[in-house]
C-alpha cells in the first residue's frame, strides 16, 4: 500500500483551535526567522556533550536547564513549536544524581547524563501521564516504565518529557493533520512553520530538529519515524520489529510498530538506539532477536561503509518530482564515488496490499489498546468507551474530522477472524517478497527519497500526501530502515530512507553513516514562517 493510500486508511490527527491561519500556505514576503541562533548546545551532539561533561565545562543538570530553557524560549513562545506536550518534573533531580554518580568515577555508558524526549505513547512511572496525547486518556499515570524506558534510565538517560504526537498515533480519522492532538494541538515544523511536521511522532522529530533535546524517541506503525525524519531533516531509525520492546506502549498492531531513535546525526541515532534495545519477556516478539545482537551500534560508523556495497534504488522514484530527482540522481551519484554499486530495481511492488494493511491494523490496533486500557489507570476501560469519551466531548475532541477509524476498528471481531487471518498472511508475505528482492539482486540496502515535500498544515482537508514513501515496504516487512537528510526543496527538508534486511542495523548504520559524511546535508532551522519563492 502506497503511504498516500496508507495515510487516508489508517491516519488520525485533528485540529482544535488553531492560533495561526495554518491553512493558508503562500509565499512570505517578511518571512523573518525567529529564535534558536544564540543557543549555547546548538547542534552539539552526544559525544560532544559526554566531552563537555567529562572536561567539567558543564554538568547533567545544566544541559538539562539549557535543554528546559530551549523548550520555554522557541515551544511554549516564540515560534511556539509545541513539539512538547509535558515536562518531566523530575529531570533536574535525575541529572544531579547522574552528575553525582559521574563525580564518583561511575559512567553507565554514552548515554550518561544526556536529556531525551519520549513520545507520549510511551510510559513513563513518574509524574508524567501516557495519553497518546488524547484528551480521553488525559490523567493516566503509568504503574510501571515501558521496557524502553527502563533501558534509557539504566542507560543514564535523563528523561526530559513528552513529545506530542498525532493522536492515537494516527489512527483516528482518514482526514487528519500530522501532529495534531486533542491533548496537545498542532505542532509545527521548525524550517516552513505553516507546514506539516509529518507524523505520528512529531513532537520527537521536531524537538531534535530545533535543539530541544539531543535526541529522542519515537513509535512507528508506517512511516511515524520515516517521514518526520524526513521533513524534519533529521536522523530517524526504525529498527527490525523485535529489536525493540513494545510492552507499555500503547499500540497501533503487534505486527508492525515499533520504537526507534531521532538524532541530528546518524552517530547520535545509533547511540540510542543502543540504550534501547533489549530482549523482553512481556514481548515475545523480542525473543526472535539474534543472540548475538549488538549492543554498541557506533562501531558500525564507517565512513567507508559504502565501498562495495550494493545499493538498489526503485526505478519509479528517479521521475517523479522535478526537485526531488536533483537530490535523489545527486545522493545516487555521491554513492557511486564512494565505491557503492547502483541497481534499479521495483521493490515498491512489495507495498501492492490492497486492504490487507488497514483491516490488519484494524482489527490489532482494537486488540492491542483494549489490552492496554483494560491495566491503565485512565478512566477510559475500552476503545469503546473512549469512543464515547470523544462524542460527549465533540466540540474539543473532533472540531473538524471524526473518529471513523476507531468506530471501524471496534466493529471488528477478534484474532481469530477469518478476515484477520487471511490479512495477516499477505502482510507476512511481504517479508518473503522483500527478502527476495535483496537475495535475488544481492543488494546491501534499498533506497528511496523517504517523502516529497512537505505539504500545508490545513484543518479543513488534512493532509495532502506529496509521493514517495520509500520506506513503506520496511514498516510492512518489518525489516529496518534508516532515514538521513538528502537536501532541501526551497528549504523544505527531504531525507532519503535505507532499508535493510531484518537484523541489518549494523549494515545500514555503516551505509547511512558513510553517505552522511559525504553529503553532510543537514542545517539548522531558520524557524521560517512559509516557503519563499
Amino acid at each position: 500500500m502506497k503511504r498516500r493510500n496508507f495515510v487516508r486508511l489508517t491516519s488520525a490527527a485533528g485540529f482544535s483551535a488553531f492560533v495561526l491561519p495554518l491553512a493558508q500556505c503562500r509565499e512570505s514576503r517578511g518571512n523573518e526567522s525567529d529564535g534558536g541562533s544564540d543557543f549555547e548546545l546548538s547542534e552539539l551532539t552526544v559525544s560532544q556533550l559526554q566531552a563537555k561533561m567529562k572536561s567539567g565545562d558543564v554538568t547533567s543538570r545544566s544541559v538539562t536547564q539549557s535543554y528546559l530553557d530551549q523548550i520555554a524560549r522557541l515551544d511554549k513562545d516564540g515560534p511556539m513549536l509545541n513539539a512538547v506536550i509535558e515536562i518531566n518534573p523530575d529531570a533536574l533531580s535525575i541529572a544531579d544524581t547522574l552528575d553525582e554518580e559521574r563525580k564518583k568515577g561511575k559512567l553507565r555508558g554514552p548515554m550518561h547524563g544526556i536529556p531525551v524526549l519520549i513520545k507520549d505513547n510511551i510510559n513513563t512511572a513518574d509524574q508524567m501521564q501516557t495519553t497518546a496525547a488524547a484528551l480521553a486518556l488525559e490523567g493516566n499515570i503509568a504503574q510501571s516504565d515501558a521496557f524502553v524506558v527502563k533501558q534509557l534510565r539504566n542507560a543514564g538517560a535523563v528523561i526530559l518529557g513528552k513529545t506530542n504526537l498525532s493522536e492515537w498515533a494516527n489512527f483516528r480519522s482518514t482526514r487528519s493533520s500530522s501532529g495534531w492532538s486533542s491533548r496537545g494541538g498542532q505542532t509545527l515544523n521548525p524550517y516552513i512553520l505553516d507546514r506539516s511536521p509529518c507524523g505520528s511522532s512529531s513532537g520527537s522529530g521536531v524537538a531534535v530538529a530545533a535543539n530541544l533535546c539531543a535526541v529522542s524517541v519515537g513509535t512507528e506503525t508506517n512511516g511515524s519515524i520515516a517521514c518526520p525524519a524526513s521533513m524534519n531533516s533529521i536522523v530517524g531509525i526504525k529498527p527490525t520489529v523485535g529489536l525493540v520492546s513494545r510492552s507499555g506502549i500503547i499500540p497501533i498492531s503487534k505486527t508492525q510498530d515499533t520504537a526507534g531513535p531521532f538524532g541530528r546525526t546518524v552517530a547520535d541515532a545509533a547511540m540510542l538506539l543502543g540504550a534501547m534495545t533489549g530482549r523482553d519477556p512481556e514481548d515475545a516478539a523480542t525473543s526472535d532477536t539474534p543472540a548475538k545482537t549488538p549492543t554498541d551500534y557506533a562501531v558500525y560508523l564507517d565512513p567507508d561503509g559504502l565501498k562495495g556495497k550494493r545499493i538498489g534504488v526503485e526505478k519509479d522514484f528517479l521521475n517523479e518530482h522535478e526537485r526531488v530527482d536533483v537530490l535523489f540522481k545527486h545522493a545516487i551519484d555521491q554513492m557511486k564515488k564512494l565505491g557503492a554499486i547502483v541497481i534499479e530495481v521495483d521493490y515498491m511492488k512489495t507495498q501492492d496490499l490492497g486492504d490487507a494493511e488497514s483491516t490488519l491494523l484494524q482489527y490489532e490496533f482494537k486488540d492491542g489498546v483494549n489490552a492496554y486500557l483494560s491495566k491503565s489507570n485512565a478512566k477510559v476501560k475500552s476503545l469503546d468507551d473512549v469512543i464515547a469519551f470523544n462524542k460527549n466531548h465533540e466540540d474539543r475532541v473532533m472540531p473538524a474530522f471524526r473518529q471513523e477509524l476507531l468506530e471501524i476498528a471496534t466493529a471488528k471481531g477478534n484474532l481469530d477472524s477469518k478476515e484477520y487471518k487471511e490479512a495477516l498472511l499477505k502482510i507476512l508475505n511481504v517479508r518473503k517478497l522483500l527478502a527476495a528482492e535483496f537475495e535475488k539482486n544481492k543488494l546491501d540496502a534499498l533506497c528511496g527519497p523517504a517523502t516529497g515535500p512537505s505539504w500545508c498544515i490545513d484543518p479543513v482537508n488534512g493532509d495532502f500526501w506529496t509521493g514517495y514513501g520509500s520506506y513503506g515496504p520496511a514498516a510492512v516487512s518489518g525489516f529496518p530502515s534508516i532515514t538521513v537528510p538528502m537536501g532541501y526543496v526551497n528549504e523544505i527538508p527531504i531525507g532519503i530512507s535505507f532499508l535493510g534486511r531484518a537484523y541489518d542495523e549494523p549494515g545500514l548504520i555503516s551505509i547511512a553513516y558513510a553517505y552522511e559524511q559525504v553529503s553532510k546535508n543537514r542545517k539548522a532551522p531558520r524557524f521560517l514562517k512559509s516557503v519563499k519563492l
